[in-house]
C-alpha cells in the first residue's frame, strides 16, 4: 500500500491587501503575508523609532521614521508577489518560476533564551508592582533588551555556522 502525500497550496497573498495593512501600522502586512517574525520585528522598530522623536524639531529621526514607514509597505507587497511566484526575476523581468519544494528539515528543538527572558522580564514588572523598583527604571533600560536580542542572534549565526 503506497501513502499519499498532500500538499495543500498556500492562497495566494494580495498585494494591495499587504500595503494597506502596513499602511495602517507597520508590520501587520508582513504578518498577514505569513511573516510573522518580520512583522513583529518591524512593530518594534516603529515603536522605538516612535519612542525617539524629539519634541525641539531635530528632522533626521523624523525622516529615519518616515523612510522606514515607506520602505516596510513596499517590502509587504514585494513580498506578497514574492510569495504568489510573481516577482521580477533577474533574466529580464520575467516572473520567477514557482520555488521548488525545500527538503524537509530535522526538528528543531526549543530555545531556553526566550522562556528565560520572558521570566526575567515578567519577575521586574513584578517587582514594579509591588513598589520594589520603579516602573520608570525599568523603561529606561529598554535598549538593553535589543542589545540581548542582538547578541542571541549572533551567537545563534556562530553556532549554526560551526555546526
Amino acid at each position: 500500500m503506497t501513502d499519499r502525500i498532500i500538499i495543500q497550496k498556500k492562497p495566494p497573498k494580495s498585494g494591495a491587501a499587504a500595503g494597506i495593512l502596513s499602511g495602517l501600522f507597520p508590520g501587520i502586512g508582513q504578518i498577514y503575508n505569513g511573516q510573522y517574525g518580520k512583522g513583529i520585528l518591524f512593530m518594534a522598530i516603529f515603536i522605538g523609532l516612535i519612542t525617539m522623536q524629539p519634541h525641539h524639531g531635530q528632522p533626521f529621526q523624523g525622516l529615519l521614521l518616515a523612510g522606514f514607514y515607506i520602505f516596510q509597505v513596499i517590502e509587504a507587497v514585494q513580498a506578497a508577489r514574492q510569495i504568489n511566484g510573481l516577482a521580477p526575476a533577474e533574466n529580464g523581468g520575467a516572473a520567477a518560476p514557482p520555488p521548488t519544494p525545500a527538503p524537509e528539515a530535522p526538528a528543531r528543538s526549543g530555545s531556553v533564551f526566550w522562556g528565560a527572558a520572558l521570566m526575567v522580564i515578567g519577575a521586574l514588572f513584578l517587582l514594579a508592582n509591588f513598589e520594589i523598583i520603579d516602573y520608570d527604571r525599568i523603561f529606561q533600560f529598554w535598549p538593553v533588551l535589543v542589545i540581548v536580542i542582538g547578541l542571541k542572534m549572533i551567537a545563534d549565526y556562530f553556532s549554526r555556522k560551526s555546526a
